[in-house]
């Protein structure tokens, strides 16, 4: 099998064959130790993955899993590269993130088009993303490459923006016939939000931080980010947003956070300080139980479906790359990660192998779950604990490769950088067309209205 090539892969398949060793020994202050913890979630993750073997689709993970979980695995996998220096996955993380990039090349495939939420689609965005500020390697010049398709995603999902109701926002689902389209929740917000602060980040193009400013804002506004900086789940635009489902889940306080401390990061802004300060101080009042991680939502009844399982490893995966832009967070957060990735490793002992990760960390043993979202959650903790090991985010200044479109994915809708009537004399006075749409955008103009 492809996934068992490189140091991480063959080392777990020596474990596996000789049933020497049962469960993950993880000691949080050796970075070896991390390293093989890694390895053996990462290794016991792709086993779930058909997409690589003889008549799957790359980039599927199949029933019970929804396709934007195969966009978080590969993110995932990105990310274990990174840390580990293990590069026997990324065949298979290249090939996925180019096989799902659909017609418009904006993570949009039509065979998704049942079930596409705009948080879906970001998710195999933020996978790109991450792809460019890590400098993995770039796809074929033929193909689509990683910045742009994260530019595509914003651009799809700018066009979106809704002001008819709750004053914008995006909702939930992207098509009128599927259930949730009424909704605006967190996470599509957040995450667009986040996807805006990091291209910001890498381009330096400041309309990307207005966008991130905006989405932010509107959600603090409207009562989706409390004033006690509590993520809430959603709420249904049909009554205009004026109530919430009060749902608190771990990997929307990470999205907003990690946004929060890019913003940071890239302003300099104080207010994004404090921001970031405040959703940190919120999460871990509401998601450690004794410094370990757990989804309060549902892990105390045992009733977290196939999505939530996965949450932890997102909320794990932000943490650090708050940490990485933010280093005012660290002394705050580095008890919280060592206790929830020591945790996490008394849970993978499960299974034949001994080597499956369950879903309650705070139980001292396997608890007899297994499956994709678990692994990530573990893979994502152990990782996460060698962020003081690998570099910030590149940038196109400081070292990034890949190559950007700022008109890309738009599918024929208008480009949100182009204005929706043509440039005057009086426009192009004092600047250039962005630096005029971002003004028109401050001002309300009417160059900004979205569809």
């Amino acid at each position: 099998m492809r996934f068992l090539r490189g140091h991480g892969g063959a080392a777990c398949a020596a474990l596996l064959a000789a049933q020497t060793v049962v469960g993950i020994t993880l000691d949080v202050n050796d970075p070896n130790s991390i390293k093989q913890a890694a390895s053996t979630a990462a290794f016991k993750m792709v086993e779930y993955y058909p997409g690589n073997k003889t008549g799957g689709i790359p980039g599927l993970l199949g029933d019970p899993y929804y396709w934007w979980e195969a966009g978080g695995m590969f993110g995932a996998l990105i990310d274990y590269w990174v840390y580990t220096g293990d590069s026997s996955y990324n065949k298979i993380v290249s090939e996925a993130l180019l096989w799902q990039v659909g017609p418009d090349k904006n993570y949009n495939p039509p065979n998704q088009s049942k079930s596409m939420g705009n948080d879906d689609q970001c998710f195999w965005a933020v996978a790109a993303m991450r792809a460019a500020e890590v400098n993995f390697q770039n796809p074929p010049p033929d193909q689509p490459q990683w910045l742009a398709l994260a530019q595509a995603v914003f651009n799809s999902q700018t066009l979106r923006w809704d002001n008819t109701t709750c004053g914008g926002g995006l909702r939930w689902q992207v098509y009128s016939l599927e259930q949730g389209y009424t909704y605006k929740n967190a996470i599509s917000n957040g995450c667009y939000f986040n996807l805006a602060a990091r291209l910001a980040a890498y381009t330096g193009n400041t309309t990307y931080s207005d966008w991130a400013t905006r989405a932010y804002e509107w959600s603090a506004n409207i009562g989706l980010i409390s004033s006690k900086y509590e993520i809430f789940d959603g709420s249904d635009l049909n009554k205009n947003c004026s109530d919430f489902n009060q749902v608190q889940w771990t990997y929307n306080s990470g999205v907003y956070m990690h946004g929060a401390a890019t913003m940071y990061n890239f302003t300099n802004d104080d207010v994004w300080k404090q921001r970031a300060n405040s959703l940190w101080t919120q999460a871990s009042s509401v998601f450690f139980d004794n410094q370990v991680m757990y989804e309060v939502a549902c892990e105390p009844r045992s009733n977290c479906n196939t999505d939530q399982l996965s949450f932890k490893g997102y909320f794990a995966r932000w943490m650090a790359g708050s940490i990485k832009v933010a280093p005012f967070l660290e002394p705050l957060m580095k008890p919280y990660m060592q206790a929830s990735a020591k945790a996490a490793a008394a849970q993978c002992t499960g299974g034949a192998d001994g080597i499956t990760c369950g879903t309650h960390w705070n139980t001292g043993s396997w608890d007899g779950t297994n499956g994709v979202g678990q692994q990530i959650s573990a893979l994502e903790n152990f990782q996460s604990l060698l962020i003081d090991s690998i570099a910030p985010p590149l940038s196109n200044k400081t070292g990034g490769t890949s190559v950007g479109d700022p008109s890309a994915g738009t599918g024929g809708d208008r480009n949100p950088f182009v204005p929706s009537r043509p440039i005057t004399t009086a426009d192009r006075a004092g600047a250039g067309i962005l630096t005029f749409l971002v003004l028109a955008m401050l001002l309300g103009g009417a160059c900004w209205v979205i569809i």
